[in-house]
């Protein structure tokens, strides 16, 4: 009988050896393994990041934000305190402010700017563009889109000319409802601190609207005209 129990206590452990009894999880606490398959408890798929408040799908470029429910690019830089709806999406390299509130259905493009404590309404898409500080942007406001530029070719042909430049926004701007601001052709399309432009505003590529201005509702600016 000795000499039984002497070699049952010689065998080493064959399923725990060299593998922690528990690891830490992402939470902090403590995921126990059992031998058990129908017993063991899985990591789960998603994580949250306590510092950007995010939940994590691992392998995915996009991500969802906890504060509001809508999601994020791997690669934006975006406040703890910013408001992301659920329905909206902020793509690759974008830069949100503190406090900055996006509305459900609205798109941030990529490497897209916005400055603290501006409110983005409901379907805006804002691409190619720098936003400031304290602006209004309205429901289904178009930013930084391509401008209207063409010329005619050799053959008698129409031919898009490249829009390869921005829009600049200053602070305490205020955009209506359904305006658009094309991107610049050959300059920044640029609106001033302090301006105030109703809805259903065109604003054409390469313009220039200096400070205080204010656009009234149906106005349509043609490109590369200066408004001080």
């Amino acid at each position: 009988m000795a000499v039984t129990l002497k070699r049952l206590s010689s065998i080493p452990p064959l399923i725990f050896r060299n593998f922690p009894l528990s690891t830490p999880s992402c939470f902090g606490a403590l995921y126990n393994f059992s031998a058990s398959s129908t017993n063991q408890t899985a990591f789960p798929n998603s994580m949250v990041n306590s510092e950007t408040g995010a939940d994590v799908d691992d392998g995915q470029e996009f991500l969802k934000w906890k504060n509001g429910g809508g999601h994020f690019h791997k690669s934006a830089c975006i406040d703890p305190t910013v408001v992301i709806e659920i329905g909206a999406i902020v793509h690759p390299k974008s830069v949100l402010g503190a406090n900055v509130h996006v509305g459900s259905g609205t798109a941030i493009g990529p490497c897209v700017k916005i400055g603290q404590f501006t409110k983005i309404g409901y379907n805006a898409v804002l691409s190619n563009c720098n936003v400031g500080d304290s602006c209004v942007i309205h429901n289904g406001v178009c930013i930084g889109q391509d401008g209207f530029g063409f010329f005619v070719d050799e053959d008698g042909n129409m031919v898009k000319k490249p829009q390869i430049l921005n829009v600049r926004i200053g602070n305490h701007v205020d955009i209506g409802a359904n305006t658009c601001i094309d991107r610049g052709s050959w300059r920044d399309t640029v609106i001033g601190d302090h301006t105030k432009i109703d809805n259903l505003v065109q604003i054409g590529h390469n313009v220039v609207i200096g400070k205080s201005c204010m656009l009234c509702g149906q106005v349509g600016i043609a490109g590369s005209v200066m408004c001080d």
